[in-house]
């Protein structure tokens, strides 16, 4: 069985860790699994979550989406389209440095840290300097508050699983460099399951009635940074961008 499960790893390159082992898990005083550290994704899901072929720019990759397929609305698929035919200029994240929203930001190809308390689980991405703070004390999504690149989070802890309920976006967001897009109606459920020492299982539902016919799901492991002095550096995106445009302006 070890065997096999070692050859679909390396065949398939997507294989997931099974179950919920709790072997090696280190935790918290609160007894929940401890995910503090530094963790990064090691997959091509920010280039597309969908199969795909490589190309100049873009190493191919085998997709993240549940049945590799996306139920867009027909309205929606023509704005997949030209998303994808105008994507070098057009993605707000790779081309002009916006917050690239959730669950997006989970696997672009940068770490993050994830800070936990009994009360709050804080994630620091090295992209752009992107922040979250999630409440885990129960309360609700706040009312009336602005659309936000990157939602309104709220968690909570189902046996070992951190759940979060993520609402309140923008519509300008891409969940890919292929153009795979959503509206300001998006919510996301995202969940963060340890399945070992050096492993998250993460799991992500999205629904948007007004670009999907129905919810669908991604999911990868997410891996621990574990050589010497593991940490999140400053990869100061908007200054390269300046820098990029405007040759030689006086920015250092």
């Amino acid at each position: 069985m070890a065997t096999l499960c070692v050859v679909a790893w390396m065949i398939g390159g997507t294989a997931l860790p099974q179950g919920n082992s709790s072997i090696g898990v280190r935790r918290t005083a609160a007894g929940k699994p401890d995910m503090n550290g530094v963790w990064q994704v090691l997959n091509t899901a920010s280039w597309d979550i969908q199969d795909h072929s490589g190309q100049m720019g873009m190493p191919p990759g085998v997709g993240v989406v549940e049945g590799n397929t996306i139920p867009y609305l027909p309205a929606a698929i023509a704005r997949k389209q030209e998303n994808f035919d105008n994507r070098a200029t057009a993605d707000p994240t790779d081309s002009r440095c916006f917050m690239p929203g959730v669950p997006r930001i989970t696997y672009m190809p940068f770490p993050f840290e994830i800070v936990q308390t009994a009360s709050t689980v804080a994630f620091r991405y090295e992209f752009a300097h992107v922040t979250r703070i999630v409440p885990l004390d129960g309360s609700n999504h706040p009312e009336g508050f602005p659309p936000t690149w990157m939602g309104d989070s709220r968690g909570h802890w189902e046996g070992d699983t951190l759940v979060v309920d993520v609402k309140n976006f923008n519509d300008q967001t891409w969940f890919d460099h292929a153009g795979n897009h959503h509206s300001d109606a998006l919510h996301v459920v995202e969940r963060y399951t340890i399945t070992g020492p050096d492993h998250i299982l993460y799991e992500v539902t999205v629904e948007d009635p007004k670009v999907f016919s129905k919810p669908w799901k991604l999911s990868m492991p997410i891996y621990r940074r574990i050589d010497k002095n593991a940490r999140i550096l400053e990869y100061e995106c908007v200054f390269y961008l300046q820098e990029e445009q405007y040759k030689d302006a006086p920015f250092k």
